[in-house]
């Protein structure tokens, strides 16, 4: 897991009623926010709202895109590196538990690698597909081989196939493998219904990375600024201390689904308000 350990009892964030103290964070952000951004234009945001860290996303159109070259996976980054950004995550739309998905995660481990990223974000697949758990199992054990060689962990996320904490932890327990953890996305458990304590102890042996993000409820999921929403975020942060969580909390603001969202700066700035402690 990286990043620097929690200070027992007290939270890696705060929220709205909930008291602040002067654990520092390590904050950082999805370039998911800022669709199409160029490196400096991330760098810029990074250094402006005391952000250490991005996460990446590997789409067509952005700074490292799945049919980028070695050498332009290691100019990425290090133009970051250069600039004290660290590149967490590369956020993949690689879905396990979809056929034939062996070779693009093997390639998005390669990329990740090269661009000194600490993890590669996976889905799982289609909920109605009943081989989807038996493929990503099968799926996850074969890159884990793969992530060893590289260094580079596999985080499946609770997302669409694998909506809760309950759900990811199934499929991890078969694969068993330091290299494949868990993302630990705050609003699709909540939204599925399973309690914050229960995603925590279910995703405690594997939790390496979560995401950060409001919404108005669990059926209206355009994004809001953090803290103004229904998410229990501080609730969500109680959880991340009580398993001594030590990693990145990361801002996932989601401006590429939904354009017309508030700008990133602005969800950074409320994000940041959250958070204990500016690090810059």
């Amino acid at each position: 897991m990286s990043g620097h350990p929690a200070t027992p009892g007290r939270p890696a964030f705060s929220a709205p009623g909930h008291s602040a103290s002067s654990t520092p964070a390590r904050p950082a952000f999805s370039t998911l926010g800022c669709p199409g951004a160029p490196v400096e234009q991330v760098i810029g945001l990074a250094r402006a709202y005391g952000c250490e860290g991005v996460e990446l996303r590997c789409a067509d159109g952005e700074i490292l895109p799945p049919t980028a070259t070695d050498a332009e996976a290691g100019m990425v980054g290090a133009r970051f590196a250069e600039a004290g950004v660290e590149v967490v995550c590369l956020a993949s739309y690689v879905r396990v538990g979809a056929p034939g998905q062996e070779t693009a995660l093997a390639r998005h481990l390669e990329l990740a690698r090269l661009a000194g990223a600490s993890f590669v974000r996976v889905f799982g697949g289609d909920p109605d597909d009943p081989g989807v758990a038996a493929r990503a199992v099968t799926t996850l054990r074969a890159g884990a081989e793969t992530a060893a060689r590289s260094g580079v962990r596999i985080l499946l996320e609770t997302h669409d196939a694998f909506l809760t904490g309950r759900a990811v932890a199934a499929v991890l327990r078969q694969v068993a493998s330091p290299y494949a953890g868990a993302l630990w996305d705050v609003v699709n458990p909540w939204r599925a219904g399973e309690p914050l304590p229960v995603t925590a102890e279910a995703l405690r042996p594997w939790l390496a990375h979560v995401q950060v993000k409001d919404v108005a409820s669990t059926t209206d999921l355009a994004p809001v600024l953090p803290g103004t929403g229904a998410v229990p975020l501080g609730g969500f942060a109680a959880e991340l201390t009580r398993l001594g969580y030590g990693g990145w909390t990361c801002l996932e603001w989601e401006a590429a689904w939904y354009p017309q969202a508030a700008p990133l700066a602005e969800a950074l700035s409320a994000f940041r308000s959250l958070t204990l402690e500016q690090t810059r």
